[in-house]
């Protein structure tokens, strides 16, 4: 049966940051879904189960469309959506064969995780307004950065023009890892710094690992590139 790539965008971000991707594989005759992650703040916390019901929501969407089969799905994540990775994975159930991790953070074998490490804790929150509502990503970094990364104008006023508004508290909140979750083929691509250690990590763990040296949102600039690394690593060797 058909294969569908879930390409899954960080919550910080949004579709667009995956749609080249999609449409890279859908010319190479392959399925893809971009579930939109850009509301699932909303309502407050927990936020884990929105993002779990949106993926699973833009997949039954697609094959209710008779646009993918309800065959086999590969779960590709960005940045901070590989924390969601195993709780997506269980709500899929077992039409996941294979999880990719593409520049995202890799969560441990089981217990709870959280989106941000403590130590980035005191930067967010300086960052936090009154309201305890963040900036939009792209606004934590130095203008210069984000141009590095989104070169195309164009390009840079879709993908900063769509992204939410987060709570502090999406970065705080834990979230359930459950044990088994990494059963399937798992693999890593990474662009680039800090996410080596991601790296290594993943290869302690015996996944393959592919080096795309790029920045973080590499994906948007060389959609061919990372659909090529994602057909090899989500491919059985």
């Amino acid at each position: 049966m058909e294969t569908t790539f879930v390409l899954v965008h960080s919550p910080s971000v949004g579709p667009s940051t995956w749609a080249p991707v999609a449409e890279s594989l859908g010319r190479r005759g392959r399925a893809a879904v971009v579930p939109d992650l850009t509301g699932v703040s909303a309502g407050g916390a927990p936020y884990w189960p929105r993002v779990v019901a949106a993926v699973r929501a833009a997949v039954r969407a697609a094959v209710r469309a008779a646009v993918h089969s309800d065959g086999p799905l590969v779960l590709v994540a960005h940045s901070n959506a590989g924390f969601f990775v195993p709780v997506i994975k269980e709500g899929l159930g077992d039409r996941v064969v294979a999880c990719v991790f593409a520049d995202a953070h890799v969560p441990p074998s089981q217990g709870l995780v959280r989106t941000a490490e403590e130590g980035f804790l005191p930067f967010l929150r300086g960052l936090a307004g009154p309201d305890g509502m963040l900036p939009r990503w792209t606004d934590w970094w130095d203008e210069e950065d984000i141009v590095a990364m989104l070169p195309d104008p164009a390009q840079r006023v879709l993908v900063t023009g769509e992204q939410p508004r987060l709570p502090l508290d999406y970065y705080t909140q834990p979230i359930p890892v459950p044990a088994g979750w990494d059963a399937v083929r798992c693999s890593c691509l990474w662009f680039g710094p800090p996410y080596e250690e991601v790296a290594r990590d993943a290869a302690g763990r015996g996944w393959p690992v592919t080096r795309l040296p790029g920045l973080h949102l590499h994906q948007v600039l060389d959609p061919e590139g990372v659909t090529d690394a994602l057909l090899k690593l989500s491919r059985k060797s």
